[in-house]
């Protein structure tokens, strides 16, 4: 994996932020920064993703900043226009893959199925996204699903239903290198400006992956 896929690996959690006005997006990075996630993925579900993962990208250059919901190559090309250090799609499409090689952008695909994985595999890509997480049957079918490929070296990163009552089950998981959530920075935070919710949703989120992680060594 690139370095920046490595360093998401070692924090274990990674905000997904849908952020309706670009104003949010520093004292969004502000609140994970002080709640020690100093990396987050902006969806492309809204009109301010671009230009609050440019401003992120300049203003905060000690945040990973990453583009969520990237669905098409022109999306690709956005992302990396506004300065996203990687993306993340839903599903797995072998031009957007094409795309996000060619520039140079760390991808992580969306995959649900055994083909799906074989399919990024060719592809040489060993982070995906195992979504809809619970949805599709949660901890215990991402185990039986990653057991014929754990010899490749895949890893995946869980994403939707991921909350903190879940989380341990996830990480504890040795395939997972982290999961995505949204319960850390929600729609009505940024609306009210609670970013003291946001920061200390971050130091919990960081406290139980550092215990779980602790705890399978």
């Amino acid at each position: 994996m690139s370095d920046v896929l490595n360093r998401i690996a070692e924090l274990g959690v990674v905000p997904v932020v849908a952020i309706d006005a670009a104003d949010h997006a520093l004292p969004l990075a502000d609140a994970l920064l002080t709640g020690g996630l100093p990396v987050v993925e902006i969806t492309f579900r809204t009109q301010a993703a671009a230009e609050a993962i440019r401003i992120l990208s300049h203003e905060r250059p000690d945040l990973i900043v990453g583009a969520g919901t990237v669905l098409t190559p022109e999306t690709v090309k956005t992302a990396v226009d506004a300065g996203a250090q990687f993306a993340v799609a839903p599903g797995f499409n072998p031009r957007v893959v094409q795309a996000a090689r060619e520039l140079n952008l760390p991808f992580v695909p969306g995959i649900a199925t055994p083909s799906d994985i074989e399919a990024a595999l060719e592809c040489g890509l060993r982070l995906l996204k195992f979504f809809p997480a619970e949805a599709l049957g949660g901890t215990k079918l991402l185990s039986a699903l990653s057991a014929p490929y754990r010899h490749t070296g895949v890893r995946f990163m869980p994403t939707g239903g991921i909350s903190p009552a879940n989380l341990e089950g996830y990480l504890a998981l040795d395939t997972v290198a982290a999961v995505g959530g949204t319960w850390i920075a929600k729609k009505e935070d940024m609306a009210q400006g609670n970013w003291d919710g946001v920061a200390g949703r971050c130091r919990e989120a960081c406290a139980r992956a550092h215990v779980t992680r602790n705890s399978k060594r």
